[in-house]
């Protein structure tokens, strides 16, 4: 029997492994959002195809990421792979290829990266705008 991704699952472990709340991810999925509706989406299994793709959109990650990561499976590759940090003798050599992997988490420190900046341009911005509102006060 094949185990069924929980999509909304998913999106709950990218928003967080990216450090972002859930009142950020309803900021940018706009006005109909809010972190409530967010909070419902992450306990769905399986996500409306369009919804899927504006939040993967809006956390920068691929919709395939969200549709085929499953944690128990990969915790499950990498508990019967290592045993106390080393591997577990199996009778054969595991051959690796750690580039895409690397390349994955070089892609989400990017993402964490640009967010950060995004951030700290959307402070900027709110500042410049309450000193623009406390000048015409004046």
């Amino acid at each position: 029997m094949e185990k069924k991704i929980h999509e909304g699952r998913n999106v709950k472990r990218f928003r967080e492994l990216l450090g972002i709340k859930q009142e950020a991810l309803a900021s940018e999925l706009g006005d109909d959002w809010n972190q409530k509706k967010i909070s419902l989406l992450e306990q769905k299994e399986t996500l409306d195809a369009a919804i899927l793709k504006d939040v993967a959109t809006a956390l920068k990650i691929p919709v395939e990421a969200i549709q085929n990561f499953d944690e128990e499976q990969a915790i499950n590759i990498i508990s019967n792979t290592f045993q106390e940090g080393s591997f577990v003798n199996t009778g054969h050599s595991p051959t690796f290829n750690i580039n895409p992997m690397e390349k994955w988490l070089e892609a989400i420190e990017e993402i964490k990266q640009l967010y950060e900046r995004w951030l700290k341009e959307k402070e900027q911005t709110i500042r410049t705008l309450e000193a623009i509102l406390e000048h015409t006060k004046r």
